[in-house]
């Protein structure tokens, strides 16, 4: 395919996207079903093009003056592709399978309006709905945060301590170039260019054999900073799929014991597999009950509760960018009260001195501190462990990364835009001692 006739097939998933609301992952896939003459390279390039016009929706459309399927595109070219009007206009120019020419008023756009008057949710590209709560968590840098949320993710792989150490997976990836991440102690990162296919990580022979998963570096520092100890007994409330019970489990050097659980069964599935690939042996699953009462023989003996908590997901959508635009009012005021009942499911499971580690992969203050602050009302026999102490399990690294983070009394939160990883709030909340 031309790279026309590349982005004339963008614009019409994009279509469908909106109009049908429809996930992109999903409009992507029947699309290459209903055109198999397009190669994998196509694929991946159209693919681009769309979750790039996702991650700069609002912006792109501010550009242009219209918020059409082809005005995205257009305008995306522009502000993320930083084409100019010329390449934009030998993209689209009608010839073939490409899109129609550009028009003088489209053209006249492209050359003369930028984000400097923007509204914030624009220049941020996020929706308008969200502005007051990005407000309350950032103040007057929540269009530089948003936008930071809106770029490219790089892929980030988790090296499993039980199977080698990094240096020995580096090496075995070393086709895909990876560099250690900058904060966590087990990660690499895999830059990705713009129209480049992901690598195929899953089919690498230092994946099968469970010496590395994929998981952000974000994600791998709210397991660090959870502080599990050989020989603990510790509970991963949500566990889901598994990616942070298997960071517990090599923390823990397969000793202690983890109770992995989750309020949907659906979401365990997976954990099983992951568990025998990464030889953590420590690892009892419990499959949740109808009466809710899996956990009950552990009250007042555990040492670490791990929250990984449901919720609005504004810290991830580097990778779902889709998502943000789907996302509603309702959808906050559900996960805010899952947050809560959570929360206090937790505090009877530990000990005198046991802590919760609360973290969520959102940047809405509603969900963090806030959240933890009404726990810690609720609970007045817990306390929040101060940031600097639990970014210390960071070492001589913990003082650059506490400057880069946003710390605050309750917990911290790293964002893309201050610490390059995905949005993740971290509180330690420490039950006090008889």
């Amino acid at each position: 395919m031309t790279p026309g006739a590349r982005l004339a097939a963008a614009i019409e998933i994009f279509e469908v996207i909106v109009r049908d609301r429809r996930p992109a992952a999903d409009a992507l896939r029947n699309w290459g079903l209903a055109h198999r003459f397009a190669g994998s390279g196509d694929r991946a390039a159209i693919a681009g093009l769309v979750y790039d016009a996702l991650r700069r929706r609002a912006s792109s459309a501010f550009i242009m003056g219209a918020d059409t399927p082809r005005a995205v595109l257009i305008g995306m070219l522009r502000g993320e592709r930083g084409l100019d009007a010329d390449a934009i206009a030998r993209l689209a120019d009608g010839a073939g399978h490409a899109p129609a020419a550009l028009t003088p008023q489209e053209r006249r756009r492209l050359e003369t309006v930028d984000l400097a008057a923007a509204p914030a949710h624009v220049a941020g590209d996020y929706p308008e709905w969200l502005d007051a709560h990005f407000a309350r968590a950032f103040g007057d840098d929540r269009a530089g945060e948003g936008a930071a949320l809106a770029r490219r993710a790089p892929l980030d792989l988790r090296v499993n301590a039980l199977k080698g150490e990094r240096p020995r997976a580096a090496e075995s990836l070393a086709d895909l170039a990876p560099q250690p991440t900058p904060w966590s102690p087990w990660g690499l990162r895999i830059a990705l260019d713009a129209e480049a296919k992901a690598p195929p990580v899953h089919a690498e022979p230092a994946f099968r054999k469970g010496l590395v998963e994929v998981q952000d570096e974000g994600s791998q520092l709210a397991a660090l900073f959870s502080a599990a100890k050989a020989g603990e007994q510790v509970v991963d409330l949500c566990a889901g799929a598994g990616g942070k019970t298997l960071a517990l489990a090599a923390m823990m050097q397969n000793r202690g014991q983890i109770y992995a659980t989750d309020l949907d069964k659906r979401r365990l599935a997976p954990i099983h597999e992951r568990l025998k690939r990464a030889g953590a042996r420590n690892v009892q699953v419990r499959t949740p009950r109808r009466s809710g009462r899996e956990l009950d023989d552990l009250a007042g003996r555990i040492d670490l509760v791990l929250i990984d908590a449901p919720c609005t997901g504004t810290g991830a959508w580097r990778r779902n960018p889709d998502a943000k635009w789907r996302l509603r009012a309702g959808s906050l005021a559900r996960r805010l009260k899952e947050q809560a009942a959570i929360l206090d499911r937790a505090a009877p499971l530990l000990k005198p001195g046991g802590r919760i580690a609360y973290v969520t992969c959102s940047v809405l203050s509603e969900e963090n501190e806030e959240q933890v602050r009404a726990f810690l009302h609720r609970h007045p026999d817990f306390a929040a462990v101060a940031p600097a102490v639990v970014a210390g399990a960071l070492g001589g690294a913990a003082a650059s990364f506490l400057a880069a983070a946003r710390v605050g009394a309750e917990g911290l939160l790293m964002t893309p835009r201050t610490t390059g990883t995905d949005g993740f709030y971290v509180s330690l909340i420490k039950r006090r001692a008889a």
